[in-house]
């Protein structure tokens, strides 16, 4: 295919772009608010917060959890020192997580706090794994364990179910990779306690999935079945969806997974998700799996898995993609926990150029033959060569 700069393809492919989404300005009122009485230090509000959001299930238009947006942006400030700290070879001040936990020895038994703080654990413990190289490898583990450790202490005396709080289940399953003890058995039925609190919420899907692989001491079979069972217990929100969602993240870190897909149950999940969720957010997450995510993700011995769902891409283009959010373009191409990124502005029109050359590449032939595209909320058309 001819390669075309972006403002060529910007006139050839007539499609919206929102550098700015209202899915993104909803994370973002969550996160802000989180950090915002954190800062403030108004931990009775933000406890009230907290729970208001566990309570009603609150959510972005794109499924994200408001509860675990809020706390976010609680722990913000202190993960992110920790971070900048390791990414510099240093190893982080602890004055900041131990104002955490003076905090939370202050709120003993509120949920909400210990949330707050056992995550912030969890956030350190992964970022000591993920500590430059010139650190000594054995301490940093070492470290990463004791915060992982501290967490499940924090979180030991609470219940998800008992408190009707999935953002406490989901903390709870956000650590299980990181103990050395938890089995895949150990790991499905945290899960499945939390998907049965939140079914609506596809991020808890998510993390299933990527829970289960190889990686985390998992296993593909394991993976097959908790997507099968997912999708049983999820059916009646998400029709075929849950096995799709268990899948999503796993096909993305994980070779194998792809390989071991059953297609025709993740392209019937992929049609359930759009008919139960039409927003441009999902869309556009779904469109720039199938164009990017699927085209870089390894697969060594490729059984066909690969271009039968990147296929998706035509119909999903054709009959749900009608507004761009170059963002959630620019997501499928990075790998997360890289330790910088781009401006904003750089990753929006990363995103852009992302989309529009899958677009182009999809419709190449019309393309060429001097046809435009273009998307509305109606459907997809091609306009005839000038």
């Amino acid at each position: 295919m001819a390669q075309y700069d972006l403002e060529t393809l910007s006139r050839r492919i007539i499609l919206p772009s929102m550098p700015v989404t209202g899915e993104e300005k909803a994370r973002a009122a969550y996160q802000d608010l989180g950090q915002k009485l954190a800062r403030q230090e108004m931990w009775d509000e933000l406890s009230r917060e907290i729970r208001a959001a566990d309570s009603h299930r609150a959510a972005t238009a794109g499924g994200e959890s408001a509860a675990l947006l809020l706390a976010f942006g609680a722990r913000g400030d202190v993960v992110a020192v920790a971070e900048d700290a390791l990414h510099g070879g240093a190893a982080p001040c602890p004055d900041g997580i131990d104002a955490l936990e003076a905090i939370c020895a202050e709120h003993g038994g509120d949920y909400a706090i210990a949330l707050v703080v056992a995550l912030a654990h969890v956030d350190l413990g992964w970022a000591w794994r993920a500590a430059p190289p010139r650190n000594d490898v054995a301490a940093a583990q070492r470290r990463a364990q004791r915060h992982f450790s501290r967490a499940a202490d924090i979180l030991e005396p609470h219940c998800g179910f008992a408190e009707n709080a999935p953002s406490l289940a989901a903390a709870q399953c956000a650590l299980m990779p990181g103990l050395p003890d938890a089995g895949n058995i150990q790991i499905a039925d945290h899960f499945e306690d939390l998907i049965d609190l939140d079914p609506a919420c596809p991020r808890h899907m998510r993390a299933l999935g990527a829970a289960l692989l190889p990686a985390c001491h998992g296993t593909h079979r394991a993976l097959e079945l908790e997507a099968r069972r997912t999708a049983a217990r999820t059916g009646d929100i998400w029709g075929a969806g849950g096995y799709t969602w268990v899948y999503f993240d796993a096909m993305a870190l994980d070779a194998g997974a792809l390989q071991a897909v059953d297609t025709a149950f993740f392209i019937d999940g992929l049609r359930d998700i759009l008919r139960r969720r039409p927003d441009q957010h999902t869309a556009n997450l779904l469109a720039a799996f199938c164009a990017v995510t699927l085209r870089d993700a390894a697969a060594p011995a490729d059984n066909g898995n690969r271009a039968e769902l990147r296929a998706c891409l035509d119909w999903i283009l054709r009959d749900h993609l009608h507004e761009l959010h170059p963002l959630v373009w620019t997501q499928a191409a990075h790998r997360p926990g890289l330790a910088a990124l781009p401006s904003r502005g750089a990753l929006i029109t990363e995103g852009r150029q992302t989309a529009l050359r899958a677009i182009a590449a999809q419709f190449a032939d019309d393309i060429a033959a001097g046809k435009s595209i273009a998307f509305s909320p109606t459907g997809m058309y091609l306009l005839p060569a000038l």
